[in-house]
């Protein structure tokens, strides 16, 4: 019956999307204190000293490799998603333990009678609305599901079914305890209505940290690094034993000889493509990506020049056969059966991108500085692309003249995209500020062209005869530096040595990605050691293990004291502020006065000022300085409040609330939504705290 091959294919995952959904819930985060790895046979590790067999961590692992067969068919199962399977079934296998671990400290136990009431109630648990509502009705078909019930050849499924049933059921009752254990008074009612609707107008003068002078006026010192690093330790910890290395790479580049054999092989099937009636079974049979039939296209899904190739004007016709065309490691032969419209435009931009720390204000003003030297610049005449190659600090794009191709909304960081796809071809916008830092774009096209198309795809791949002259190479540079030296070595025969940054056993490797024979050499190899020539799906790799951490936290390295070193920056700079300012505001002192006798300092005066969201008009958001106006007596000079990006003085002339406002309706309102607000965070606060004393041992291979 349907519903059985619907149970069927989809009950094993039920459990973990209820633990994911809990553990969501309670916002729990695994940063535990961790212990390991120290092999165990036939234990894949523990959860506060309580074992994990690994035949259950197996048996999580063998369900999502099937699920993800089962519903990506023809998609290759590569290492680096081996890695992402093997690490989900860990967390949810942990995760499941740590929560029956609740279930015994709480005695939270469920009798049989329990769930059948529950599986016959109006509200049955997640699995059953599951797949026994009637999307007509919204309501439970009852005769489906007890035909389901009777159904012998179910019997194994409907155990499953239960287990996940009884799973939500106590996962319920746990968080009920947490729910008993919270109230809402009616003063934070009170409280709480009047800053939700409370408007306010007043007048401020904001004191950026930057006022305080440059950050180098503020040394630190290497002991004080220390000190703070060893006060706020339990922001540094770390799940995994970690390790760092340095490694030569001898890529696997196929050679022109390689290229050549593609593309000869590609063009002698191309008659036979363009005559082919099921291009399915053709494209089956002879690409490297079966999936590529009757697939829609814009120039966004190709590189610039494959896509200039594809889109132009005789190329755009049904039964056309395109190519082979280079793209991207790949040889791409192309049989367009229709022409047609995206439904959303992609574009073709290039940018500067400038980066910096913005906790410094140092670097935030040389970056300001930098920024408006390039717009005179580029009004002056220089070109885009020149600049970009000078100045931008992407790397990938800088040697194309900023280019980063043509791309969908979805594929930049939202700023960026908003910021192009409002703007006219051809037009320099910016600086737009992203989480890479700030970008000058240039946006240089529109287009809407797509197509459907069937494709014969093939990877060009390096030759047996190359590998094995790559790999040699490799063996000859491991027996010179094994007996000269790893860095005269690589110096002598002018190789580049790279390093691969922290990475924990069951991690991507920066600058490499997953490889079992990388971690394997680095868990088991002593500081210093050299590798033997590990041989990887993208070449070979001579490394040297230059770092363990087995502490649980973070080595205080180059990178960490830069990071610790701008927030004691920020915090001097702020005891500097808040002093000096308290000082200017001493006896009859008014912010017009402040703001005249220090140059730089500007009083801001704004009305209709909202504590919902800390937005203030004609200046911005900024919920710290709104927060410390609602708690301001109307008239009187505030002392030093902090702001997000230093202090500021404030004087609140009034506050008002809509007229009309019916403040008992509005309390109700608002306590049904107060209560799980409070209930919630005592949750998360009470898993936080049990997160931070748990351990987690880590056994696997």
């Amino acid at each position: 019956m349907a519903v059985m091959s619907s149970l069927r294919d989809k009950t094993h995952i039920i459990l973990y999307t209820l633990l994911a959904a809990f553990l969501a819930l309670i916002v729990f985060e695994w940063g535990m204190n961790f212990n390991g790895p120290k092999s165990k046979a036939n234990q894949a590790g523990q959860v506060n000293g309580e074992s994990i067999p690994y035949s259950q961590y197996d048996e999580v692992y063998k369900e999502l490799t099937d699920n993800f067969r089962r519903t990506s068919p023809g998609v290759e199962l590569t290492p680096e998603t081996e890695l992402g399977l093997q690490n989900q079934a860990w967390d949810n296998v942990v995760k499941r333990l740590f929560v029956e671990q609740q279930f015994q400290k709480f005695g939270i136990t469920l009798q049989d009678q329990e769930v059948l009431e529950a599986l016959e109630s109006a509200d049955p648990p997640m699995v059953i609305r599951q797949f026994f509502t009637d999307p007509a009705t919204g309501a439970i078909d009852r005769k489906k599901l007890e035909s389901a019930r009777r159904d012998p050849r179910a019997k194994e499924l409907w155990l499953q079914l239960e287990k996940s049933a009884r799973q939500e059921l106590k996962i319920k009752k746990l968080i009920r305890v947490f729910q008993t254990l919270d109230h809402v008074t009616d003063r934070e009612l009170d409280d709480t209505v009047k800053r939700v609707f409370s408007r306010f107008s007043a007048s401020f003068i904001p004191v950026p940290f930057s006022f305080a002078g440059a950050d180098s006026n503020f040394p630190v010192k290497e002991e004080e690094i220390k000190k703070y690093y060893d006060e706020h330790k339990e922001l540094f910890k770390q799940s995994d034993a970690l390790r760092k290395a340095d490694f030569v790479f001898f890529p696997l580049t196929p050679s022109s000889k390689d290229t050549l054999a593609v593309r000869t092989e590609l063009e002698s099937i191309r008659a036979d493509f363009s005559r082919s009636v099921n291009d399915s079974d053709y494209v089956k049979v002879q690409s490297d990506r079966p999936t590529g039939v009757n697939v829609l296209y814009t120039r966004a899904d190709f590189s610039g020049a494959a896509g200039a190739a594809v889109f132009t004007s005789s190329n755009l016709k049904p039964g056309t056969i395109v190519g082979p065309i280079a793209d991207r490691g790949e040889y791409r032969l192309i049989k367009i059966s229709k022409v047609a419209s995206s439904a959303q435009p992609v574009a073709r931009a290039s940018h500067i991108l400038l980066r910096f720390n913005p906790t410094s204000s140092d670097d935030v003003q040389k970056v300001r500085d930098l920024s408006m030297l390039i717009f005179k610049q580029l009004q002056a005449g220089v070109s885009f692309e020149s600049l970009a190659k000078k100045y931008s600090a992407d790397p990938a794009s800088a040697v194309n003249g900023g280019d980063v191709g043509w791309f969908t909304k979805d594929r930049m960081v939202p700023e960026f995209a908003a910021a192009v796809f409002s703007a006219r071809p051809g037009s320099v916008i910016g600086p737009v500020q992203t989480q890479f830092g700030l970008h000058i774009i240039k946006v240089t096209g529109f287009d809407q062209s797509a197509i459907v198309c069937s494709e014969i795809v093939r990877n060009i791949k390096s030759s047996t005869e190359t590998v094995d002259s790559e790999r040699r190479r490799a063996m000859a540079f491991q027996m010179n530096a094994k007996e000269k030296g790893f860095e005269k070595s690589a110096a002598s025969e002018k190789l580049q040595i790279e390093k691969s940054g922290e990475f924990g056993k069951h991690m991507m490797i920066p600058q490499i990605g997953y490889s079992e024979k990388v971690s394997a050499f680095a868990f088991k190899a002593a500081e210093g050691e050299l590798s033997e020539v590990l041989e990887t799906e993208k070449g070979f790799y001579v490394m040297r293990l230059t770092s363990k951490n087995d502490t649980g936290y973070r080595q205080l390295d180059q990178d960490l004291k830069t990071r610790i070193t701008a927030e004691l920056v920020r915090e001097k700079k702020g005891a500097f502020l808040e002093k000096k300012l308290a000082a200017m505001a001493k006896g009859s002192m008014t912010l017009e006065k402040i703001a005249a006798a220090n140059a730089g300092l500007k009083v801001v005066a704004a009305d209709d000022i909202r504590w919902s969201d800390g937005f203030i008009p004609g200046y911005g958001v900024d919920r710290l300085l709104v927060e410390a106006m609602s708690g301001a007596v109307p008239g009187k000079l505030s002392a030093p409040v902090k702001t997000t990006n230093g202090y500021a003085f404030v004087q609140v002339s009034k506050t008002t609330l809509p007229a009309g406002l019916d403040m008992k309706a509005e309390k109700s309102r608002l306590a049904l939504q107060l209560l799980p607000a409070k209930q919630q965070q005592l949750i998360g606060e009470y898993f936080d705290y049990v997160r931070k004393s748990a351990t987690v041992k880590d056994d696997r291979p």
